[in-house]
């Protein structure tokens, strides 16, 4: 299975290399234009990891995972309508903006690419992990998606980076898993830090 990250930012690299850690293919899908300045970045093309534009990324990948900012979401989302195939598994780890009016991202990488096999995952980490866990205590993630057989390969590839999977049930949850997030927010505005959720069982 090759795994295919496409976005610039902090969750792709962390995300990548820790799959890259455990033995997984890694093929990184960034903008045309896209800079590498940051270290992260440059190690990962002095190590000659695939670092490829987003048509090549999606091509040669069986599991995308969408982890680019909110302004290059709709991009990404012709190329995966492009160069997506049915047999492919997409998983959103953004988050829309904080507005009842907008639909949420996973919900808009639905009805723009009319893949049916969409999952949300890693959305509570932020597209700048692990800048906002310095302490890594974030030691757990929410996935939803409607076909369990895809369930399975997505709670797989949770826990084979050292993540808890929880199951938080069908698609339509998505916007209620970017709620999390939102409100996590908005509490770390008011602690001055970041604040996360835990998940308790009693």
């Amino acid at each position: 299975m090759k795994i295919g990250i496409l976005g610039g930012t902090n969750l792709a690299t962390n995300l990548g290399n820790k799959f890259i850690a455990r033995g997984m293919d890694v093929a990184f899908g960034v903008r045309e234009g896209f800079s590498a300045r940051k270290v992260e970045w440059k190690i990962l093309k002095m190590q000659n990891h695939n670092v490829l534009n987003y048509a090549d990324a999606i091509t040669d990948s069986d599991v995308i995972i969408i982890c680019c900012e909110n302004e290059f979401l709709p991009i990404v989302c012709n190329y995966l309508r492009e160069f997506g195939s049915p047999d492919m598994l997409f998983i959103d780890s953004t988050n829309g903006v904080n507005d009842e009016s907008v639909t949420c991202n996973t919900t808009l990488i639905g009805q723009e690419t009319g893949h049916e096999r969409v999952f949300k995952a890693f959305n509570n980490l932020g597209i700048d992990y692990p800048k906002s866990d310095p302490l890594a205590l974030i030691k757990e993630t929410y996935f939803c998606g409607d076909n369990n057989k895809d369930k399975l390969i997505v709670k797989k590839l949770i826990e084979l980076i050292g993540f808890k999977a929880i199951d938080a049930g069908t698609i339509k949850n998505a916007c209620l898993l970017e709620a999390v997030y939102h409100l996590s927010k908005e509490i770390s505005t008011t602690k001055s830090g970041d604040c996360h959720f835990r998940l308790m069982s009693v």
